[in-house]
């Protein structure tokens, strides 16, 4: 278990807050960059406004994309500083290093109940060296600026990094209200899932979400999928799939899975229909029988007879976690399959998750609000990880 914000007494102390401020940005044809979803933001604001309200000053921390040690301007935190200013409804400081020289200055100016935010982190290629010294001499500066350490940022605890990992072990630490609802959530699916329970898996790659189902497959009733990595699984089967997306290597492992599916008496559901199209472009949608994808086309989203089939499967469900887009979402022509899953699971009667990353940036872009779900998890990788039961660092260091 790790330790909760309760456990700390934070009046009067400065706090090094991690958080996971990671969001989608563009530029606005202007030369700014702006935000197209602050949904991992707003997310974080319950921890910032509880501590605030306990009467500590923030010097937060967090990351940007991965610049691997670089200053690259398109990923400043400088918008996000902003936008949490606007949120709070209340001015928020910006350092534009991370613990050089401005960020000294920005934290010995700090007044009792400040909030600072410091620049992209993973700026400091220390933050995520493999090199274990190098990370704890970059912490010990983090740590120099706080007396206490909170981590909620849980798109980020399954990483071993300075400020997610180190930093937490020089301080008094807790986690945060997020990474704490997070890891609720999350045991609810692997310890003590309602039944019946299902996952819904898509996205690109069938070896980014193996380990999920190698690891959930003797605890769920069913399973869908969904997304480019289907035709993995159709090709597994023997099936023609065109020039859509494969893993040739990962066909013997899908064999194997699908194989203990059914030993194990788990519903599988694959789709029976494809939306295709000539190219990786927004023209030209077909639907065409799963079983025979014509050589010329590359599959794009599931059909709608599969759509529907997915949705009646969740929608009897009980539990659902989804990770993964069903098609390529952000093509209008290919979004609907994605739509119809996100419907269904609005329509679950017990516990529906969805399982951050593309997913969640998906139901926003669809017209969805969070509240129409039973969780969306800020964190796809990490929940994908804690899910196939590996060892999460950043909730190791809270414990």
């Amino acid at each position: 278990m790790v330790k909760e914000l309760g456990s700390l007494d934070v009046r009067g102390k400065r706090v090094l807050l991690r958080c996971d401020l990671n969001v989608p940005l563009k530029d606005d044809g202007n030369g700014k960059r702006v935000i197209t979803d602050d949904g991992r933001i707003r997310a974080s604001l319950p921890t910032i406004n509880a501590l605030l309200d306990g009467g500590a000053t923030l010097i937060i921390t967090a990351h940007l994309g991965r610049p691997k040690g670089e200053r690259k301007p398109e990923l400043s935190l400088a918008p996000i500083a902003e936008r949490l200013g606007s949120l709070l409804n209340r001015s928020v400081a910006f350092a534009h290093d991370t613990v050089g020289p401005e960020a000294d200055s920005a934290v010995a100016a700090l007044k009792s109940g400040d909030v600072l935010l410091l620049e992209n982190v993973r700026y400091e290629a220390a933050e995520t060296s493999k090199d274990e010294n190098e990370r704890k001499k970059f912490a010990s500066k983090l740590a120099s600026y706080a007396d206490v350490y909170v981590g909620d940022g849980f798109g980020a605890v399954h990483r071993k990094h300075a400020s997610v990992f180190e930093a937490a072990e020089l301080l008094p630490h807790a986690a945060g209200t997020l990474v704490a609802a997070e890891v609720d959530v999350l045991r609810k699916l692997t310890e003590s899932p309602q039944r019946p329970y299902g996952v819904v898996l898509g996205g690109a790659k069938v070896s980014d979400k193996i380990g999920v189902i190698t690891n959930l497959l003797d605890k769920v009733n069913m399973l869908a999928i969904g997304g480019g990595m289907v035709f993995t699984f159709l090709a597994a089967q023997g099936k023609e799939i065109g020039t859509s997306l494969v893993e040739h290597e990962s066909i013997p492992l899908v064999k194997e899975l699908l194989s203990r599916a059914e030993k194990l008496g788990v519903r599988v559901l694959l789709p029976t229909d494809i939306v295709v199209a000539p190219s990786f472009a927004n023209e030209s949608p077909t639907t065409v029988n799963a079983d025979s994808i014509p050589k010329d086309q590359m599959g794009l989203d599931i059909g709608p007879e599969s759509a529907r089939a997915f949705a009646q499967a969740i929608k009897e469900c009980k539990t659902v976690f989804w990770n993964g887009p069903m098609g390529v979402f952000e093509f209008s022509n290919f979004a609907a399959g994605t739509k119809v899953v996100a419907q269904a699971l609005t329509e679950v009667s017990g516990l529906s998750v969805v399982g951050g990353g593309d997913s969640a940036a998906a139901v926003r872009a669809l017209g969805f609000s969070d509240s129409q779900f039973g969780y969306i998890s800020t964190g796809g990788g990490a929940s994908l990880e804690y899910l196939e039961g590996k060892e999460l660092p950043g909730l190791t260091a809270l414990r």
